[in-house]
């Protein structure tokens, strides 16, 4: 297909891609969960895991209408967005909640645009998102993160055959799926030990005096239902 055109580009993102054979969507599952499991593994692979978790908070700032200051990316897999506006209200609510929920989310809505053999526009979109988090990055590692992440993604877009891109979407939001599980499960049990007393939990707690467990709660709920219906999905179940 001839790329060369802003027509081809359309048709490019736009067309319908044949999705892998089921054992091999099954297998990009595995994958994922091998990279999701094991504690030495996971400690390298969450890195992606807190991209999606601060652009998610990242994004519902500007949606809302606070001025982002930018996101700061660690070493040890955790992470910061700094935006300014109302301390209170329903805008800083959406902010605080949207962290612990974006992978999910976002693994869901790759979900249905895999289901919808949309894999092409997958790819582009996840790129897009990944360019509009490299504007925000206010340190070095944070930069180092997102700019190898991006590169895979666009090596793998623009340069890959198309079954090898098949494999990737699915591996890609498989691991989002799965990945949005554990991070709760963490964050419960440092709360239990008082590890995170300022958690997006205890800060949702404070901003609508609701118990902190409860928005606990609704993380679980988003991160299992999203990997129950975003599975069923990418299995054509």
């Amino acid at each position: 297909m001839n790329t060369s055109t802003a027509a081809g580009l359309w048709d490019r993102l736009t067309g319908i891609q044949a999705a892998p054979d089921q054992w091999l969507v099954i297998a990009t599952g595995l994958v994922a969960l091998v990279a999701v499991g094991p504690r030495p593994v996971w400690r390298l692979s969450r890195n992606a895991i807190t991209i999606a978790h601060e652009g998610g908070h990242g994004l519902l700032a500007l949606l809302t209408g606070r001025s982002l200051d930018g996101i700061r990316l660690h070493s040890d897999t955790s992470g910061v967005t700094v935006s300014r506006g109302k301390p209170t209200g329903l805008g800083m609510v959406l902010t605080a909640a949207a962290g612990y929920t974006a992978p999910s989310l976002l693994g869901l809505g790759g979900a249905a645009l895999l289901s919808a053999h949309r894999i092409t526009l997958l790819l582009w979109a996840a790129t897009a998102l990944l360019l509009a988090v490299l504007v925000m990055i206010r340190n070095a590692y944070g930069l180092l993160t997102v700019v190898l992440t991006g590169a895979t993604f666009v090596l793998v877009s623009w340069l890959a055959p198309a079954d090898v891109q098949a494999v990737f979407a699915y591996a890609v939001v498989w691991f989002l799926l799965l990945g949005g599980v554990r991070p709760v499960f963490e964050l419960g049990a440092k709360r239990r030990g008082g590890a995170a007393p300022d958690s997006d939990a205890d800060q949702l707690g404070r901003l609508t005096h609701v118990h902190p467990v409860v928005w606990l709660l609704l993380f679980h709920v988003v991160a299992l239902c999203s990997l129950i219906g975003g599975g069923r999905w990418l299995l054509a179940l």
